[in-house]
């Protein structure tokens, strides 16, 4: 055995280990504001130390209370493991259930230096998507991991690992929530002084759920939007090529604009005011070049255009000087967006223009109500500076960021004439909804275990000849997204997309998600593959999530402020055969402003793996399909009767269209 493996199995160590020292070397989350009474800071710490035996409580509670009050939250940086975090080949974990090793190896994947954002405050992403609230949970869940067997499931109240239950082989091995408040206590102050006691964590999407695989993640969903956004831009015929994409934010997701722009064919500008998350994504090959003066970035630029050039670049700055003097210099920006953390915008997620980033975090802590008024300053003049851009014809769109949401709540000129609507639409809208949503097109990806490069390449080989095949008989309105999606799994290697655990993500439909995993199943049965493959999707997908302002923008008839579709998601996946499932409050646009599940499952070769697999993404896309469809979208209905002539077991309430006479006359 192993000391890692020893490590595992034995959870909360035996002997009190030393202090840690705090690493200034590695990025750190800022310092969350203080908003506990001195009542709730004595809570916190009873709560935090229940983990421990009480011989322990008189050390740990002074240290406890100064990691509060230092950093707003406990981390128990003490217990943070000494062992490197990576996705170990799934043999090396101790484990009695092979479904359990691919969690735990799921788990180090999302804690990975080189994938998580902030690592030692176990934050994969987002500025606040947590894995795990504090390092006594990470070490509990992986000792429960180690010693559960196929008829135990482990259930997990954000990020608290509540314990193993009996269930059944077919039964989820992990059930986890994130955030899920009582509605009236789901503000964001909520979140702080809820998460500050420790009972309750933003899990992001795929943070929370396990199922983060670098900005790879999003490159291809980024790729998708930013190339028919030039589609929807440009004259017929003309390319992107010498055509600049102003957007900013280069962590976790973000961080995957620059290469996702590159692959378009374009110039990409991605401000970014976190000097280190800019050299990170410098050094992992993800953006060109850097420049940290407005002067050298206004002539590059320039020349790229004249030179026609696909490159990308990271200015390492704030975005809202990048439209301004974009503006006053006459440099025509074809496409714009934004990717800053707008969900989280009162603690990192949005850094104001004026400010430095070391004096924005001191704000935070210190000042956080004058903070919240430099933000709102700040959106304001963000968006001016847009509005003349789109004046003189650029195509922006909102990336799901809640930009828009949060520009119209600091009183930006974001409204449309209407009052209602906002003056610019969301990606899901105009791109992502219509093209590849409500056609059951959506995020889905895997993660080969052993490790080897060599079987990621088996699968982009295997993913290719199924997409190859289905193409020849898909429907003339799926062809584009087909040939999309081909494009990239061909390219794949080329783009150098891993960051940490050997995985890929393609965007499917359910004849293709299943027609893939059936192919890899029998591939590891054969031993094609060295090892099992996890399957998984982001939540951002065609059933996964209920967001009014993102995945379901293009619902319109009401219901977009419902969860239902999420809930029947997440139920219906963990009795169809899903290895684990996932809940959460909260994503990439806020806490209280979505609902969003997953699923991760295990493809081991076995004949259960194909039946599961068979029944849940079937309906893990369906689901999803059929909703969109009843709210009357006319893509959906095409896909949904697509899919009614295809499964005679399928029955579905469809949708009767009404004549806008029908309408209109009751109220003439």
């Amino acid at each position: 055995m192993t000391d890692f493996q020893r490590h595992i199995l034995q959870g909360i160590p035996a002997t009190l280990p030393p202090k840690a020292v705090y690493d200034p070397s590695v990025s750190h989350a800022p310092k969350r504001k203080s908003i506990l009474t001195k009542e709730e800071e004595k809570l916190a710490i009873r709560n935090a130390l229940r983990y421990f035996p009480k011989d322990w409580h008189i050390e740990l509670a002074t240290e406890f209370l100064e990691e509060l009050r230092s950093y707003g939250r406990i981390y128990m940086y003490r217990f943070r493991p000494q062992y490197p975090m990576y996705a170990r080949p799934i043999e090396e974990y101790p484990a009695q259930s092979q479904q359990a090793a691919a969690i735990m190896l799921m788990i180090q994947n999302n804690l990975n230096p080189a994938v998580a954002q902030h690592p030692h405050e176990l934050i994969t992403y987002g500025g606040n998507g947590a894995v795990f609230q504090n390092w006594a949970q990470y070490l509990l869940t992986m000792q429960y991991l180690s010693s559960m067997t196929n008829e135990q499931t482990l259930h997990i109240y954000s990020g608290h690992p509540m314990g193993l239950f009996p269930s059944s082989q077919n039964a989820p091995r992990v059930v986890v929530t994130n955030g899920m408040m009582i509605p009236n206590y789901s503000k964001p102050d909520d979140w702080e002084r809820f998460n500050a006691l420790g009972v309750t964590q933003y899990g992001q999407m795929t943070a929370g759920s396990y199922m983060y695989i670098g900005p790879q993640g999003i490159v291809h969903g980024t790729t998708i939007t930013v190339m028919n956004a030039f589609r929807k831009t440009l004259p017929k015929g003309e390319n992107p090529q010498g055509k600049v994409f102003v957007t900013s934010g280069l962590g976790g997701m973000s961080g995957a604009q620059p290469k996702a722009g590159n692959i378009a064919g374009c110039i990409t500008v991605c401000a970014e005011v976190n000097a280190v998350a800019a050299h990170k994504r410098h050094q992992q090959g993800w953006v060109d070049e850097l420049i940290d003066n407005m002067p050298s970035l206004l002539s590059r630029t320039k020349q790229a255009i004249e030179q026609q050039e696909v490159v990308s670049i990271a200015y390492v700055g704030n975005i809202v000087e990048v439209w301004e003097s974009f503006y006053e210099n006459d440099i025509f920006i074809t496409l714009g967006s934004d990717q800053t953390s707008l969900h989280n915008p009162w603690s990192g997620g949005y850094y104001p223009a004026g400010l430095s980033f070391e004096a924005a975090n001191k704000m935070i802590a210190e000042s956080p109500d004058i903070f919240v008024k430099k933000v709102k300053e700040s959106l304001v003049r963000h968006v001016q500076a847009i509005n003349k851009h789109t004046e003189r014809g650029t195509y922006f769109f909102d990336y799901g960021n809640a930009f828009l949401l949060e520009s119209s709540r600091a009183e930006a000129d974001i409204w449309a004439t209407d009052g209602i609507s906002f003056k610019y639409p969301s990606y899901v809208q105009d791109i992502l909804g219509p093209m590849c949503f409500d056609y059951g097109f959506g995020p889905f990806r895997w993660v080969c275990t052993s490790g080897k490069e060599e079987d990621l390449l088996t699968t982009d080989q295997i993913a290719l000849q199924v997409l190859t095949h289905l193409r020849k008989e898909a429907p003339e309105e799926i062809t584009q997204q087909m040939d999309d999606n081909i494009k990239w799994i061909t390219e794949a290697a080329k783009n150098k997309l891993v960051v940490g655990s050997q995985a890929r993500i393609l965007y499917a439909d359910a004849i293709g998600r299943i027609s893939i995993a059936q192919a890899f199943n029998q591939a590891v049965k054969d031993g094609i593959l060295s090892a099992p493959v996890v399957l998984g999707r982001d939540h951002h997908d065609v059933s996964g999530t209920d967001s009014p302002y993102r995945e379901t923008s293009n619902i319109y008839d009401g219901s977009r402020f419902t969860a239902d579709m999420a809930i029947h998601n997440v139920i219906g996946d963990s009795f169809r055969g899903a290895t684990w499932v996932s809940i959460h409050n909260g994503g990439g646009v806020g806490w209280g402003e979505v609902i969003n599940g997953g699923f991760g499952m295990l493809l081991d070769g076995s004949e259960q793996s194909a039946e599961n697999l068979r029944k849940m993404l079937f309906f893990d896309v369906n689901n999803g399909i059929a909703r969109r469809a009843w709210a009357r979208n006319k893509e959906a209905m095409q896909a949904l009767e697509t899919e009614l002539a295809r499964t005679s077991s399928l029955k579905v309430t469809k949708a009767h269209l009404v004549d806008d006479e029908v309408i209109n006359y009751l109220f003439e």
